[in-house]
């Protein structure tokens, strides 16, 4: 087996679901991310799910003919993802044999990995698929060949700017947990199993009617393990008619390390280098801790599992500040600068809903009129 190892960014769209439609793949040299093999193609009028399953094809099937041994898909659409990595069923029988041809090339290689990743990141992909689009619609498109470090700016995909249904969406109900000792004082506060202050359980029961206020309606209130989110799990659970706590241990917070209980200005004397690092990049751990890549890994296996168990319902995730800002990142497509520039307050309430095709609204980031 080849030791070729190849990037696939493979993308789709349609113009109006369905729609005239085309896809788009660009495979890379890992190492270099230098461009390989670029594939686009017009599929006549279908849709968005079965344009974005196309690129995927045709971005393993220029893998395979570069012999390439070890692939790592990224992809921005959240169904071919999970569902190529087995966490989401395939209920669209008309996407079936097209997964099924997916994963009969994923069977020709050593190793595949697949990942989600933001539009922004996608944007070579995504370009190729509106310029199949637009050679299909008799429009005259430039030549523009993808770059690692400056790719082709995609056109963005059409949206309605009509309120979505929320027919078979599940909403998920975001809190931090209430205020602990570490909280008010401004430091790191990772698997230390902190309790809430007075008035962390203050704030936790203010959050407990905001959710009310959003739904009382709620299948299931999931909670990180530490006992700082169980507690604020429980007076949530208790307002919105007794729903059970269970505990899902990918919702404990970021693994701080050395860095843990500290201030930003204490690790910052002590570890400069090692800040900056982290800082700049989410692949990078605090020393002896869990990267922001690790831990969002873990919170996709744990939201997807929640979509699965909880299909059209109200659920309620009780968690810590990473892993919110993780799963908010994701929904609303943003780069990693978003992790450092959003603050979440203990006790804040954010809401986003999900449908089966991968889609996402986003209702609110962070409320915290209830704890005024």
């Amino acid at each position: 087996m080849s030791a070729l190892r190849v990037v696939v960014e493979a993308d789709g769209g349609s113009r109006g679901n369905p729609g005239p439609a085309g896809y788009g793949a660009v495979v890379r040299e890992a190492a270099t991310g230098e461009v390989l093999l670029e594939r686009y193609a017009a599929l006549g009028v279908t849709t968005n799910n079965v344009a974005e399953y196309s690129g995927l094809i045709a971005g393993l099937q220029a893998a395979a003919e570069l012999n390439a041994g070890r692939v790592d898909v990224r992809m921005d659409s959240k169904l071919v993802i999970e569902q190529m990595s087995g966490r989401w069923q395939i209920k669209n029988a008309g996407l079936r044999p097209l997964a099924a041809e997916a994963a009969g090339l994923v069977g020709k290689f050593a190793e595949v990995t697949f990942d989600w990743i933001p539009r922004e990141q996608n944007r070579a992909a995504d370009a190729l698929a509106n310029r199949a689009m637009d050679e299909a619609a008799g429009k005259r498109v430039p030549d523009v060949a993808a770059e690692p470090a400056l790719p082709a700016v995609a056109a963005e995909k059409p949206r309605s700017w009509a309120p979505p249904s929320l027919e078979n969406a599940t909403r998920i109900i975001l809190v931090r947990h209430g205020s602990t000792s570490l909280t008010s004082q401004g430091r790191y506060s990772g698997r230390g199993d902190v309790p809430l202050t007075d008035e962390g359980e203050a704030q936790a029961m203010a959050a407990a009617g905001r959710v009310a206020g959003i739904s009382r309606d709620v299948a299931a209130v999931l909670s990180s393990p530490l006992s700082r989110c169980t507690r604020t799990a429980e007076l949530i659970a208790a307002e919105v008619g007794g729903v059970p706590v269970t505990v899902m241990d990918d919702l404990i917070e970021c693994d701080f390390g050395a860095w843990e209980a500290r201030t930003f200005a204490e690790v910052q004397e002590r570890w400069p280098d090692e800040m900056a690092a982290w800082l700049e990049s989410t692949s990078v751990a605090p020393p002896g801790g869990e990267s922001f890549q690790a831990v969002a890994k873990r919170i996709r296996g744990a939201l997807a599992t929640v979509l699965s168990a909880y299909p059209g319902k109200t659920v309620v995730l009780v968690s810590h500040v990473s892993p919110i800002k993780l799963i908010l990142r994701d929904a609303l497509a943003a780069g990693d600068a978003f992790l450092h520039r959003l603050f979440l307050d203990a006790a804040g309430v954010s809401t986003l809903d999900v449908w089966p095709d991968g889609n996402i609204a986003v209702r609110s980031v962070n409320e915290t009129a209830h704890l005024r």
